[in-house]
């Protein structure tokens, strides 16, 4: 695992699972949402967030969390993602995170209401598509997530001075 890919609906706990991810394995995070959203919360411009991107994936390890909905560009992260992430967690659950911590606007509620519908069969057809060899981890919960950083701890433990032996099997 070098380049870790986290997508999901807002309010899954993408970033948070990154930040434990990268504790566990070294890797660096980076958190899409710094990148993207300009500070009164615009979009950064399609072609120019496409040259952002391209920068950021050009490194040799990393995980990325976010998933940008209508605003994303996601080909490219997962051409070059050997694992993705992808978390499904209810709506309710997602909802009252994302109320807690934010105050965004109609079109954001519109996704995190219509991601399983909508969102996630586009998406898992474009790992599919895009991310042929790429590990895809798919958690339904956070217990399953949990798990995932457990065996990925376990591993670490087991294998401590090579970076890449977190790898594992592991579906949740």
């Amino acid at each position: 695992m070098e380049r870790i890919l986290i997508l999901g609906r807002g309010g899954a706990g993408k970033s948070t699972l990154a930040r434990r991810l990268g504790s566990l394995t070294g890797l660096p995070v980076i958190e899409l949402d710094q990148w993207f959203w300009g500070p009164a919360l615009e979009p950064t411009p399609r072609d120019r967030w496409v040259d952002t991107q391209h920068e950021l994936i050009q490194r040799e390890r990393w995980i990325i969390d976010g998933d940008l909905g209508v605003h994303d560009v996601l080909e490219p992260r997962l051409a070059v993602a050997d694992t993705v992430v992808v978390l499904d967690f209810s709506l309710l659950r997602c909802a009252w995170r994302s109320i807690r911590r934010s105050s965004e606007g109609a079109d954001f509620w519109r996704w995190v209401i219509a991601y399983r519908r909508r969102s996630l069969p586009i998406l898992m057809d474009a790992i599919a598509t895009h991310a042929p060899k790429a590990r895809v981890h798919l958690f339904r919960s956070p217990r399953t997530a949990h798990a995932f950083l457990t065996v990925i701890s376990t591993a670490q433990a087991r294998y401590p001075s090579t970076h890449n032996r977190a790898d594992t099997d592991f579906l949740g």
